[in-house]
């Protein structure tokens, strides 16, 4: 099915086109231009947020209409309803990094992903402000801007890595042992999940932990940065994807070999 869906480099090109387009008038040309609102949960939203899944939406269904669609500001049940589609389903983070976003810090993106019987077969990340698109397709391999991404990196020893750690979502024994520890040489945290993986896929940062993440934020990161060469499961040793609207933890790193001692070290 996929091959169906993408089996001229037109049509893929035709997607990662207006996702790039989509995403420069909706969401570049209001940085900074734009208030916002808290959501229930305390996250935020703003009009780039619902505008981008708006016009995202339309654009989807004008080109591939048998696809239901699965975007962030819908409802609970809207997203579960769409995520039991049989033909398939997008899965849309119009704004990753809202909070950045809203903050006027440069460091945010939109993230698409399709999935079909529970897998995931393509997806897109892509940075609006630094014109950076990162995609890949199951099976085909990973890119960056249209060129072949290798995840990969000189460190080989935990030791010498960055570490990309979230530690607000990670339970406060974890959190304070990784702090106690420092088994990296250095950590950072950028607050977009989508580019977490996007940036780990491209060797930017080579180890990385996540408490809690929704299918939104990780499912086209996910198939990027396993496309490309990385590793990944859940602080239980678990796939990290599950087609449930239910949050997932995330450990990964940029090599098999960082990977392993990544997760020796954390027990899984």
């Amino acid at each position: 099915m996929i091959n169906f869906v993408f089996n001229q480099p037109s049509q893929w090109q035709q997607l990662k086109n207006g996702i790039r387009q989509l995403a420069k008038s909706e969401i570049l040309a209001r940085f900074e231009q734009v208030g916002f609102e808290q959501k229930a949960d305390g996250s935020l939203l703003t009009e780039a947020d619902t505008e981008m899944q708006k016009q995202t939406q339309r654009f989807l269904a004008r080109n591939w209409p048998e696809f239901a669609f699965l975007g962030e500001e819908m409802s609970l049940e809207q997203q579960k309803k769409a995520l039991c589609s049989p033909q398939g389903c997008w899965i849309l983070d119009p704004v990753d990094g809202t909070s950045n976003f809203a903050s006027g810090i440069p460091v945010y993106a939109v993230s698409l992903a399709l999935m079909m019987n529970g897998e995931l077969v393509a997806g897109l990340v892509y940075d609006p402000d630094r014109d950076e698109m990162f995609a890949a397709r199951l099976g085909q391999g990973a890119e960056l801007n249209d060129q072949r991404l290798v995840a990969q990196t000189p460190k080989r020893l935990l030791k010498q890595t960055s570490g990309i750690i979230d530690f607000k979502r990670l339970t406060p024994e974890l959190a304070f042992q990784i702090i106690q520890d420092n088994p990296y040489a250095s950590q950072r945290s950028f607050g977009s999940v989508a580019l977490d993986w996007a940036w780990l896929a491209a060797g930017r940062g080579h180890i990385y932990i996540h408490g809690s993440q929704n299918i939104w934020d990780y499912a086209a990161g996910l198939l990027i940065l396993t496309e490309a060469g990385g590793k990944s499961c859940t602080l239980e040793g678990e796939a990290v994807l599950l087609p449930q609207i239910k949050k997932r933890s995330a450990v990964a790193a940029t090599t098999p070999e960082l990977f392993k001692q990544w997760a020796d070290y954390l027990k899984i």
